[in-house]
């Protein structure tokens, strides 16, 4: 019960449940959904009772690169996990060209239980960068549109020059 703590007296203070046990995902705006025909949907008796669970996971959730060096091309690489019960289809909105961000990755459906490797490549330029103390902040959400969900994938860097 969250009435009670482990000794079985009452809660001083409210409990915040996970996330996953909330029903929704930090960072994510779902879709409406719409029947397509092609979505490869997996009907045997097993989960013929079953809700059907279509889902992306992003490992890390986040991506901080840090303090960079201006002129210099940084990378990270960001995991897209299909946790779902059917293949799934993804594609990524690439950042707009000032932010020196790009994506890199293969097209096409993820099948059930599988990845794919997302490269978010990081150019360190200064826009502007007066009176910033010599040090600027970069932020973008790159957005993952699947077929459930949109995902925002937070990229946070800062710049020296």
């Amino acid at each position: 019960s969250l009435l009670v703590n482990a000794e079985g007296q009452p809660q001083k203070e409210k409990v915040n449940l996970p996330s996953c046990l909330q029903g929704s995902k930090p960072s994510t705006i779902p879709n409406k959904k719409i029947e397509d025909p092609v979505a490869g949907k997996v009907n045997t008796s097993s989960l013929a009772t079953r809700q059907q669970f279509s889902d992306f996971h992003l490992i890390p959730p986040r991506v901080t690169f840090g303090v960079l060096k201006e002129g210099c091309t940084y990378a990270a690489t960001v995991i897209l996990k299909n946790v779902g019960v059917n293949f799934l289809r993804f594609r990524v909105k690439q950042p707009p060209p000032h932010t020196g961000l790009r994506v890199m990755y293969t097209p096409g459906p993820v099948a059930a239980g599988l990845q794919v490797e997302l490269e978010i490549e990081i150019f360190a330029m200064v826009i502007g960068g007066e009176n910033t103390g010599g040090l600027e902040d970069v932020s973008h959400d790159i957005k993952i549109l699947t077929e459930t969900a949109t995902l925002l994938l937070p990229v946070r860097a800062n710049i020296l020059f």
